[in-house]
């Protein structure tokens, strides 16, 4: 028998060494797939409830690659700069302040604040001055802290402060948005539309036991607040054609919600679900279900004197873009879709693009 040549040696070599690798990139690729696979569960179980602390790793992670590597990369593509570049930099602006007396002052914060705080009372404190000072009703104050009468806090008092008027509230087993809305005289969508209220299923707006949640506006059960709640509004006859600046009720029913900085507008509640009118006459520019999906199906209309209004949540659109309409003309229907949690209308009105307070201009 032939002895095999060495070309041939070399080819059935090559063979194997291709057969090897390939089964190991299909290992490979059958690992990657079953781990990408396993995180896309991972991701979307709970709808969300694990994406907030991937992307702030994956931010983390970033941050630490750009403080070790850029200052490397720095003094590679400016090559002028020497390693006490910084210092004599920062030494320049210190003389520099030294030539007169600068007036410095602590500037605060005018983000939203989202959490709860702790504030220690002080001498001529009155729990009507502290809720003012913090941008709350003097319920919310007296409900939080178990306090018998407004005037039952001394100096060095500790008060826990919630970021909005309303109730703080933990959750527990069986309890759900409805039920708590309920308990504390609110319409359910008053707490989805507090931002920093999670929920296990942003669709089912599902909640976990223990978890905390803001009941903004919210009643404690069985007290009498002091501020009256929101009134029943009215639909006026029709008016004007074209945009008069003066606004009438799109639709008759229960505020549900007013006008806050994390809520551009004003919701109207009515379970008889009935059609809604435009506020003013003027021209539609939006009539659909757009982004963003949060406001469902939605009309805009453009008053053409820097006014427009916004009508979201709707069952049904009875207009089209580009249609002229009069202020009273029924434009849809209120309903439930996008980002809701029952029957009402989200009405905005604009001034030049910037969000109003409807309850200012409505007649």
């Amino acid at each position: 028998m032939d002895k095999p040549s060495l070309k041939e040696d070399f080819w059935h070599f090559l063979c194997c060494l291709g057969r090897y690798f390939q089964k190991k990139s299909l290992r490979s690729f059958h690992f990657f797939e079953t781990g990408k696979s396993r995180m896309a569960v991972v991701l979307y179980r709970q709808r969300g409830r694990y994406s907030r602390p991937f992307v702030h790793s994956g931010m983390m992670l970033l941050i630490v690659i750009g403080v070790t590597l850029g200052p490397v990369l720095i003094k590679e593509n400016f090559p002028g700069l020497s390693d006490t570049s910084w210092q004599q930099a920062e030494a320049t602006v210190i003389l520099s302040a030294t030539k007169g007396e600068v007036e410095t002052s602590t500037l605060e914060s005018i983000k939203p604040r989202s959490e709860i705080i702790e504030y220690t009372v002080k001498e001529g404190d009155t729990v009507s001055t502290i809720a003012e000072k913090f941008g709350v009703s003097i319920d919310t104050i007296r409900w939080e802290n178990n306090l018998k009468t407004i005037k039952s806090i001394k100096v060095g008092d500790k008060l826990r402060i919630l970021p909005v008027s309303g109730i703080s509230h933990k959750v527990t087993h069986g309890e759900t948005i409805y039920s708590i809305a309920k308990k504390y005289q609110v319409d359910a969508q008053v707490i989805v539309n507090w931002p920093y209220n999670s929920f296990a299923n942003d669709e089912t707006f599902a909640l976990a036991v223990g978890q905390p949640l803001i009941v903004p506006d919210g009643i404690m059960p069985k007290a009498v607040p002091t501020a009256p709640r929101p009134y029943y509004a009215e639909v006026p006859a029709a008016g004007t054609v074209t945009g008069t600046g003066q606004f009438v009720w799109p639709v008759g029913g229960n505020i549900s919600q007013n006008f806050v900085w994390y809520h551009p507008g004003i919701d109207i509640s009515n379970n008889s679900a009935p059609n809604v009118l435009a506020a003013d006459g003027g021209t539609v520019v939006i009539a659909g279900w757009p982004a963003p999906w949060a406001y469902g199906n939605r009309v805009l209309i453009d008053h053409g004197n820097g006014f427009s209004t916004l009508y979201a949540h709707l069952s049904a659109i009875y207009v089209s873009p580009g249609q002229s309409v009069s202020r009273g003309q029924s434009i849809g229907r209120m309903g439930s879709t996008g980002r809701s949690t029952g029957i009402h209308l989200h009405f905005e009105i604009r001034s030049n693009g910037t969000a109003a307070n409807p309850l200012s201009y409505l007649k």
